[in-house]
C-alpha cells in the first residue's frame, strides 16, 4: 500500500462524484458553451454558469464579482497581473510567492514596472509585516500575496493586508492555490480585487482547472484574445467579464468536475485536522528540522530536512523503501528557500488532504524515525 503526501502539488485521491461527473459530460450530450442555440451548446452553457455560481458561493462573492475559468492558478495570476500592471506601476509582494507570481513580475519589470519583496524570518518563515509600510511608494498600485506558503504552510494575516490595501487605495490580488477549499475566503466586503485559485488541489477537481473570482471594476487588459462566440466582427476581445478572460473553448468536462469538487467541499462534514498531531510527532524526531511558524493558524503543509541529507535523497528513500510519496526540492518558491536557509538543498514537503488517515501518518513517522537514525 502506498501513502500519498504530495497534496500541495495536487490531490491524487478525489471524491468519486468528481470522476462520475466528468464521465457524464463526456457522454455525448454536452456541446460548446455560447457557440450555438441548440440543446448541446445550451447544456454546456448551463454547466459552466452553474459552476460560476458555485465559485462565487465558495468565496462569498456578491454581484460586484465575476468568476472566470482558466486551466490553473498560474494562468489566472498571469491574466490578472499582466492585465492590471503597467509601466511605471510599483508592486508589493512577499518572499512566500510561487514562480507563478514571481516570473510574471520579472517579465513586467522588463516592461517598466517595479516591485519590492516583503521578507521573512529564517526557519519560521514569518513575514515582516512592517515592511509593507516601509516599502510602500507613491506609485504602488498592486499588492499580490500568497494566502498560504506552499513550502511552510504559514497562513497570511489576510485581514491585516486587506486593511493595509484599503488604507492606501491598492489593488489586492490573492493566490489561493493552497487555501481554496481549506481556509474560508470572504469577498463580501469587496476589499480583495481578485482571488486566483486552482481546481486540482483542495477543491478536489481535475487537473487543468482553475480560475479567478475578480471584481468587475478591475481595469484589466486581456492576456489572451480569440473567439468568444458572440462578437465575431469585433477586432478586440469584448471588455465584459467573464468573456474578457475566457478566449477560446472552455474545458467543460473539467469545469463540471471542479463543480462537483466544490460542492463536495461545501457539503462535507469538517473533520478534525491531523496537522497538530503530525506536527507534535515530527518535532520529537532527533535530527529532523521542521520549517514554518506553528504558533499561528496554518494549512497542513510541512517542510522538513533530516540531518545534512539532501532533500531529494530523503524523498527518494521514502518512496523506494516505504512507498510514501513526498515532494523534495524548492517547490517553485525560490525566495522562500533563500529566506529559510534551504537554498542549498531544498526541503522534503509532506502535505495532507481530507483523505489522509492517522494510520498513514503513523507509518510515515516510523519511516522518518528510521531514516533519521541511520
Amino acid at each position: 500500500m502506498s501513502i500519498y503526501l504530495d497534496n500541495a502539488a495536487t490531490t491524487a485521491q478525489k471524491p468519486k462524484v468528481v470522476a462520475n461527473t466528468v464521465a457524464e459530460i463526456l457522454s455525448g450530450q454536452y456541446g460548446n458553451p455560447a457557440r450555438g442555440a441548440h440543446g448541446y451548446s445550451l447544456a454546456g452553457f448551463r454547466v459552466v454558469e452553474n459552476s460560476r455560481q458555485q465559485v462565487k458561493e465558495l468565496f462569498k462573492a456578491g454581484s460586484e464579482y465575476e468568476a472566470a475559468f482558466t486551466n490553473n492558478a498560474t494562468v489566472a495570476l498571469n491574466e490578472v497581473l499582466k492585465g492590471l500592471i503597467q509601466a511605471g506601476d510599483h508592486v508589493l509582494t512577499t518572499d512566500w510567492e510561487h514562480n507563478s507570481v514571481l516570473r510574471p513580475l520579472y517579465q513586467l519589470e522588463k516592461l517598466g514596472a517595479t516591485f519590492d519583496v516583503v521578507t521573512s524570518e529564517a526557519v519560521t518563515g514569518r513575514l515582516h509585516y512592517e515592511e509593507f509600510t516601509e516599502k510602500l511608494r507613491p506609485e504602488t498600485k498592486v499588492v499580490v500575496c500568497n494566502h498560504a506558503s506552499n513550502v511552510t504552510g504559514n497562513l497570511l494575516k489576510l485581514e491585516w493586508v486587506k486593511t493595509f490595501c484599503q488604507k492606501h487605495d491598492l489593488y489586492l490580488v490573492i493566490d489561493a492555490s493552497q487555501t481554496a477549499g481549506v481556509v474560508p475566503i470572504d469577498l463580501s466586503d469587496g476589499k480583495i480585487a481578485a482571488v486566483c485559485f486552482t481546481g486540482h488541489k483542495s477543491l478536489y477537481g481535475p487537473q487543468g482547472t482553475g480560475g479567478v473570482c475578480v471584481r468587475q471594476d478591475l481595469p484589466l487588459e486581456p492576456l489572451l484574445t480569440g473567439g468568444d462566440g458572440m462578437q465575431s466582427f469585433s477586432k478586440v476581445q469584448p471588455k465584459e467579464l467573464p468573456t474578457l478572460l475566457e478566449a477560446g473553448t472552455l474545458n467543460v468536462p473539467g469545469i463540471a468536475g471542479l463543480t462537483a469538487g466544490i460542492e463536495w467541499v461545501l457539503e462535507k462534514e469538517k473533520k478534525l485536522s491531523l496537522g497538530t498531531y503530525f506536527y507534535q510527532a515530527l518535532k520529537e524526531i532527533d535530527g529532523l528540522t521542521l520549517y514554518g511558524d506553528f504558533t499561528e493558524p496554518r494549512v497542513d503543509v510541512f517542510s522538513i530536512n533530516l540531518h545534512d541529507a539532501e532533500s531529494a535523497v530523503v524523498s527518494e528513500l521514502l518512496w523506494e523503501e516505504y512507498q510514501i510519496a513526498t515532494r523534495p526540492g524548492y517547490h517553485c518558491a525560490p525566495l522562500m528557500h533563500q529566506a529559510l536557509g534551504t537554498a542549498d538543498r531544498g526541503t522534503v514537503r509532506l502535505s495532507l488532504s481530507s483523505f489522509t488517515t492517522k494510520a498513514e501518518l503513523e507509518l510515515t513517522l516510523n519511516a522518518l524515525q528510521n531514516l533519521a537514525q541511520r
